[in-house]
């Protein structure tokens, strides 16, 4: 077997969905497997999985045992050459795989670590994190201060990012996000998986760092985007910033060594940072979009969401293979463009979404062979489902 994709889902029952059937879409062709392990939901997620996928191999645990322990228990079980680590909140298209594992990287001899691809949030914007460096103690405190805003040119100060790459560049990085890991299998469990001792936050900087001691070069593959709609992995709240803070120094207690003045420093820094994460993703008020735009061949599905959102929505169809928005609605504000991906694809949506991050969209996706539409305005905060 090729590729054995890994699901670690909590309480994310319509992402998981959506998730799962981007993930079929984008197996096809290949000899491939979907494990979903499930973390003691509270939601009817595992419900979902039986009824709508019967056929795919469903872990439940009985524990919230956090994202290390989780993905490991589900690790023993796949049987591909290679690994996808994915979060439940993602969106691929439908070759993003067959790109990855078809790319002259994934050759017998190489010494490739961890392939990560471009990752863009629900509004289309480009995800920093998609590609870092090793956040050193001075790399990490450039960071929680914004040094590297401060001096954005300069690479002694902008090195967490990975800015020696531009988000269209691919090449080699240090560190990768957790959201999206392509790795081989015998190299995961080389590495021991993820280190249990870690709850959550700091397992795929631990992860990366782990495959570099190896001699391992894990590599940033710009020419696969993938939609993470991150807010929904985890609400910025004082639990948040507990495990951010345990996290962090899980991490430098594990591999570095500091003085006593700097942990200090650190500490300051990582509550600080903590703080300002917590606020970032206190909810905003949800703007109530004036008008709507539907991408689709389908009248009948128009006139379920006019009647469903009370609201009149104007349709438009592909045009060579391509989403063309009008002048006249794309200098309207405060539309909402629901992208049906029966119609659309989901390649198609997620470029759609990259093309148009500076308009004054927001998008929903209505996923294939599905009855609700779902998107998020921002990746600080709780996305939206809408049951049609």
């Amino acid at each position: 077997m090729q590729l054995s994709v890994i699901i670690l889902n909590y309480n994310v029952r319509y992402f998981l969905e959506q998730c799962v059937l981007t993930v079929q879409k984008a197996i096809q062709n290949l000899d491939a497997e979907i494990i979903v392990i499930d973390n003691n939901s509270s939601d009817d997620s595992c419900a979902m999985m039986k009824q709508r996928f019967p056929n795919i191999k469903l872990i439940e645990n009985k524990e919230n045992s956090g994202f290390p322990k989780g993905n490991n228990i589900a690790v023993k079980e796949a049987k591909g050459e290679y690994i996808c680590i994915l979060n439940p909140d993602t969106v691929v298209a439908e070759d993003t795989f067959e790109k990855i594992l078809n790319s002259q990287l994934a050759t017998p001899n190489s010494q490739l670590g961890i392939i990560g691809c471009k990752l863009i949030d629900g509004t289309g914007n480009f995800l920093p994190e998609s590609k870092r460096g090793i956040p050193t103690p001075w790399v990490a405190f450039t960071k929680i201060f914004g040094l590297y805003k401060i001096f954005p040119k300069s690479t002694w100060f902008n090195q967490y990012y990975a800015q020696h790459l531009a988000e269209n560049q691919s090449g080699k990085v240090d560190i990768l996000v957790g959201a999206f890991m392509v790795m081989k299998r015998e190299l995961y469990n080389d590495l021991g998986g993820f280190d249990e001792n870690c709850f959550m936050y700091s397992d795929d900087i631990d992860l990366s760092y782990k495959a570099l001691q190896k001699g391992k070069t894990n590599y940033y593959f710009h020419e696969t985007t993938v939609i993470h709609y991150k807010g929904e992995s985890t609400v910025r709240d004082g639990t948040y910033m507990k495990r951010f803070q345990e996290a962090m120094n899980f991490f430098y207690k594990k591999h570095f060594k500091v003085s006593f003045f700097f942990s200090l420093i650190m500490k300051i820094g990582i509550v600080f940072f903590s703080f300002v994460k917590m606020f970032q993703g206190k909810s905003q008020p949800k703007l109530t979009p004036e008008n709507y735009l539907l991408v689709s061949d389908n009248e009948a599905l128009k006139e379920k969401l006019a009647f469903k959102l009370q609201k009149s929505i104007e349709r438009t169809l592909l045009e060579n293979g391509k989403i063309v928005i009008s002048q006249t609605i794309s200098k309207t504000k405060n539309t909402e463009v629901i992208l049906d991906t029966n119609y659309t694809g989901f390649k198609n949506a997620i470029a759609f979404l990259e093309d148009s991050k500076n308009k004054s969209f927001t998008f929903k996706l209505l996923p294939v062979e599905s009855n609700f539409i779902i998107g998020s305005n921002s990746s600080n905060d709780r996305g939206e489902v809408i049951n049609l």
